[in-house]
């Protein structure tokens, strides 16, 4: 049976101590988030048996390492991108390609060398040279070349670090299609929360070497116990389906179970799979169904909790009524949320102020 990633790893170096298990599931992309010197690089050096750490992991059912059992770094089928393309200067870009595939694959090539290559939009790079490449070509480049290898399990350290925002755009815009184009599980190192919200659907948070918590990232997103909810831009991913398009007003209208969300864009294909970022700053609450209002989302939610946010604020995690599983945050001024007597249960109207498109 296929049931993704599971590791467990143990290590103590000088003053760090690295003490971890996790499952990441076997589609989609799932982020190693935290502070830097968490131990985010570690797990996957370790995923990739560059570093022989105690422990176990499995992949696909299938042992790579466990007290009897150490699978070396070219057995592991992983492709490893860095922060840095780490690309051969004296071989051509197809020849970089090549010489990421399986030996008997690279004579052959064929379709889906072409097909790869297509779809990484470098057809046209095929004969440069890689020392003349943007930052962004390069890191295509390498992304090629780790899928060419065949790999079972992709690991990303940080790959949009040395990239401008363009670049990024478009390596993330690469990243998100992936697990749907490739059927290869991604593990995503990150620090930056807006890459994750637009990209993964599993989050691990990380810090001081152990796992604070692990799940879908809406969930963790919309956790008053954890850090994420506790950031001033903190805000929740939504998954929404394409429901239709005003052309007249320039609005998309985006089904969240049985909710309807307008936000600016352009048409899209119906029943379209689109990402939402919803932040706790936008979204404000009313006791009574809002009228004659320019706010041009509100939706009907419960109080599910409220934790103190500093001495003004109180954070608010809501339950959409008529989208069940679904969480949003709101941050409010303490005193709203004594004169609006908003305790757990209780049943109210969040206007959302602004809906912004993840990517």
């Amino acid at each position: 049976m296929n049931d993704g990633v599971r590791a467990a790893f143990r290590v103590r170096r000088g003053g760090f101590a690295l003490d971890v298990a996790f499952m990441a599931p076997a589609r989609g992309i799932t982020a190693l988030h935290g502070p830097s010197g968490s131990g985010k690089t570690s797990i996957l050096r370790a995923l990739a048996g560059l570093d022989r750490l105690d422990g176990r992991c499995t992949v696909a059912g299938e042992v790579w390492q466990d007290d009897d059992v150490f699978r070396p770094p070219h057995r592991r089928a992983v492709g490893y991108i860095f922060q840095e393309p780490s690309l051969f200067a004296h071989l051509s870009v197809r020849d970089n390609l090549i010489f990421g595939m399986p030996r008997r694959e690279r004579r052959a090539q064929g379709a889906a060398f072409d097909e790869t290559v297509e779809r990484l939009g470098i057809t046209g790079l095929l004969d440069r040279d890689p020392r003349h490449l943007s930052g962004g070509e390069r890191q295509r480049v390498a992304i090629g070349r780790a899928l060419l290898s065949r790999p079972r399990l992709m690991l990303m350290d940080e790959p949009l670090a040395a990239l401008d925002p363009d670049a990024k755009d478009r390596i993330l815009e690469l990243i998100e299609e992936l697990p749907r184009d490739f059927a290869v599980p991604v593990l995503y190192v990150g620090h930056d929360m807006r890459e994750i919200e637009r990209i993964a659907h599993h989050i691990v948070l990380v810090d001081k070497g152990r796992i604070l918590a692990e799940g879908p990232l809406g969930r963790l997103q919309a956790d008053p116990t954890l850090p994420l909810s506790a950031a001033r831009d903190a805000a929740v991913a939504v998954d929404a389906t394409v429901a239709g398009h005003d052309a007249a007003w320039g609005l998309l209208s985006l089904a969240v179970g049985e909710v309807r969300l307008l936000v600016p864009g352009e048409a899209r294909p119906l029943g379209a799979a689109q990402r939402l970022r919803i932040a706790a700053s936008d979204v404000s609450i009313s006791l009574l169904p809002p009228v004659d209002s320019s706010i041009l989302n509100s939706v009907r939610v419960a109080v599910a909790a409220a934790e103190p946010a500093g001495p003004a604020e109180t954070l608010l995690v809501l339950d959409l009524l008529d989208a069940p599983g679904q969480r949003l945050l709101a941050r409010i001024s303490r005193r709203s949320f004594a004169e609006l007597d908003l305790r757990p249960g209780r049943a109210v109207h969040a206007q959302i102020k602004g809906v912004a498109l993840a990517g």
